[in-house]
């Protein structure tokens, strides 16, 4: 993939000082103290991986290159990523920043801490770094999060313990719920989002929650920089790499990738190492290459399309389910397993 437009010496967002070309750089998360690596490793394209032997290979592959951030979640592939994880990070676990997502989708305190020490289990830890509410997406999540005995219970419960030390939400389906459950007030340290140059002309997350989390020191994690499943690049309207640059000179902590391929993975590091974010002509120029097919929302299904919402988000909130979908299938052929916690 080559980049059509040049990249810029410097920026907000950099690297701190002295990082080499050949390193991947980090940045602060929020106000936490904490620095991760710009490149994060997507939990559920693990799940993508034929044998736990080849996900194991891609994350110390990844640990070794520099990345330091690692998302997952309770639900991806029926907790197949998270175990495949949790192998993975057999001694060396003290040299990555861990998340994992709790997917209560409403549901009360009481399953997110069954669901937490399931993934505990899982990932063979005794603490997560970032603990974060999955999928909020619906127009009533934050209300149920806010509720008495809802997930933000379960979030002070669980820092309390030691069992997790950060706390963030989710979520990829309308900027507005994100929105609301930021100026409901509790303190989240982090909000994840999709990002990219297609986001900025339709339901826009990074003209309306970007903002809005960066004035309150809410670190920003980024995700779908490809718009999840890479359809624009394949039809040429943008290059892999436009995409990946340009979500990662939005003002956030990370951008996370998801990674089905030791190639995929060494392309990313590539462009991650030494990076510098790109001008706001050149990110103007990006935005304009993709506003023509941008307002109805086909290369951003998961805003308009129940195909990527997991089958836990919808049966706990009474509605139907996609039997098409790879993990649906995989979940309906078992009859039972952790989607059926309640």
């Amino acid at each position: 993939m080559n980049l059509e437009v040049a990249v810029p010496t410097g920026g907000v967002g950099a690297g701190p000082p002295g990082t080499g070309a050949d390193e991947i750089p980090k940045r602060p998360l929020g106000k936490t103290g904490e620095q991760v690596s710009i490149l994060g490793v997507g939990g559920h394209h693990l799940g993508d991986f034929a044998t736990l032997d080849e996900a194991v290979r891609l994350v110390h592959a990844a640990i070794d290159a520099g990345v330091t951030f690692f998302d997952n979640c309770w639900e991806y592939y029926n907790g197949r990523t998270e175990a495949w994880l949790g192998r993975a990070l057999e001694g060396r676990r003290d040299k990555v920043f861990l998340m994992t997502k709790v997917c209560t989708h409403g549901r009360g305190k009481a399953i997110a801490m069954r669901m937490l020490e399931e993934s505990l289990r899982r990932l063979q830890t005794d603490h997560l770094d970032l603990w974060q509410a999955h999928a909020v997406g619906f127009d009533n999540d934050p209300e149920l999060a806010y509720a008495r005995g809802g997930v933000l219970e379960a979030f002070e419960q669980a820092k309390k313990e030691g069992k997790v030390r950060y706390v963030g939400f989710t979520g990829h389906k309308d900027p507005m719920v994100h929105l609301d459950m930021i100026r409901r007030g509790y303190p989240f340290d982090t909000v994840q989002m999709p990002l990219n140059p297609f986001d900025w002309h339709f339901h826009s997350f990074e003209q309306l929650v970007l903002p809005a989390a960066t004035k309150r020191g809410i670190a920003v994690l980024g995700m779908k920089s490809m718009g999840g499943t890479a359809d624009a690049v394949k039809k040429g309207v943008v290059t892999g790499e436009e995409m990946l640059r340009y979500a990662m000179s939005l003002p956030v902590a990370v951008t996370i990738s998801g990674m089905d391929s030791p190639a995929v993975l060494q392309t990313n590091v590539g462009i991650a190492r030494g990076f510098r974010p790109l001008s706001d002509k050149e990110m103007n120029a990006i935005r304009a290459k993709c506003a023509p097919t941008a307002a109805d929302g086909r290369f951003e299904s998961y805003k308009v399309s129940l195909r990527f919402d997991n089958p836990v988000t919808r049966l706990s909130h009474g509605f139907p389910i996609d039997g098409r979908q790879k993990e649906v299938k995989e979940m309906l052929e078992k009859g039972s397993g952790p989607w059926t916690t309640d």
